[in-house]
């Protein structure tokens, strides 16, 4: 299964949501039904089927049937229509400020869209491909790969908040370059969770990577100096350090942060060359506090989003890429390997909306 077939089942919860939400929105002008399209097959019919029509016994009128769910979501001339007007607008504005756009982006997305259709009876299925294409210009900028430079070993930082996935994405990462080719060391930087060190010399058992511990509670940056060693005398090209993330003592992690960088800038003046912050898409609108949070704390370089199969708030994203600009390299939809896939925004937004295959 390709990762965009993925994306569009895993993400169900979000899109279903903005399914049932923008055919409610059309739905609910009491004008737009079926009677309203012109009927096209009498128009058609040719003289001799008309001419044996009126010789025939009249009968009853068929039952006018309401549209069925495949004429709601295509561009049929029996699908539902609705005015665009300010109430119809104002509806489209709560409807993607629950989706998790955020207030501000659900107001330019909508604007943008009613720009040209202000005044015109539109389908669902037009009002999902207007939204689509906003919400794919909007993540066009932000969506660029991590980018890999010549220099090694390139020293990649994790951050995040526990439990947003960061010891998994390192994995995940680690393995993707490891079968690119590229050699890589991980730093279990978390010192004070076993459980994340355990987790990823799993991660690197399974994709031949190795993993440098210390003992529990030890000094993440004194790791993180002797794993910039290491990776220095290898000729490493990559070298992944994972971080704790206990965002409810700010000053804590500020400091602990603050201190990994300076050591490893010790070695090597240029590091980190990726500060790759990891958020989870069930989260909401809290990835946007965090975000804010984390560029107080290091140089936030690029987002990876992770959990958006387990989710209906996959809009956050958007939100993101809106405010802040930031580059996005990746979205998770899973715990396999192939479950995290650089971003693309034309499948995003056509997942998030429920839309065709882009």
């Amino acid at each position: 299964m390709s990762f965009f077939s993925k994306l569009k089942e895993r993400m169900f919860r979000s899109s279903s949501k903005l399914d049932e939400g923008l055919d409610a929105l059309v739905s609910s002008d009491p004008i737009a039904t079926e009677s309203e399209a012109p009927d096209q097959s009498a128009q058609n019919q040719p003289v001799a089927t008309e001419a044996r029509a009126v010789s025939a016994p009249a009968a009853d009128p068929p039952e006018v049937k309401k549209p069925g769910l495949l004429a709601r979501f295509s561009g049929r001339p029996d699908a539902p229509r609705r005015v665009m007007d300010d109430a119809m607008i104002e509806e489209l504005e709560d409807l993607l400020v629950q989706a998790d756009l955020g207030v501000e982006t659900a107001l330019k997305v909508t604007a943008n869209i009613a720009a040209n259709r202000f005044g015109r009876r539109v389908t669902t299925a037009e009002i999902k491909a207007a939204l689509s294409d906003e919400i794919a210009r909007i993540m066009e900028p932000v969506a660029r790969p991590m980018p890999l430079y010549s220099k090694r070993p390139q020293v990649v930082l994790v951050v995040g908040v526990n439990g947003a996935g960061k010891t998994t994405t390192i994995g995940k990462l680690a393995s993707q370059f490891r079968e690119a080719g590229k050699s890589v060391i991980i730093a279990a930087g978390d010192t004070f969770r076993a459980a994340a060190v355990e987790q990823l010399q799993v991660w690197g058992d399974r994709a031949g990577v190795p993993v440098m511990t210390a003992p529990e509670g030890s000094d993440p940056a004194s790791l993180a100096f002797d794993a910039l060693t290491r990776a220095q005398d290898e000729g490493v090209d990559l070298l992944m350090i994972d971080t704790a993330g206990r965002l409810q003592n700010r000053s804590d992690l500020m400091e602990e942060l603050s201190k990994i960088v300076r050591v490893i800038r010790k070695k090597d003046p240029s590091a980190p060359h990726n500060t790759l912050l990891v958020l989870d898409a069930t989260t909401g609108q809290n990835a946007l506090n965090q975000v804010n949070v984390f560029r107080q704390m290091s140089d936030v370089s690029g987002l990876i989003m992770t959990k958006l199969d387990g989710t209906a708030r996959g809009g956050v994203l958007v939100a993101l890429a809106d405010r802040f600009g930031l580059p996005i390299h990746a979205i998770g939809v899973g715990e396999q390997i192939d479950d995290l896939a650089a971003f693309d925004p034309v499948e995003f937004a056509t997942a998030l909306t429920g839309s065709d295959t882009p």
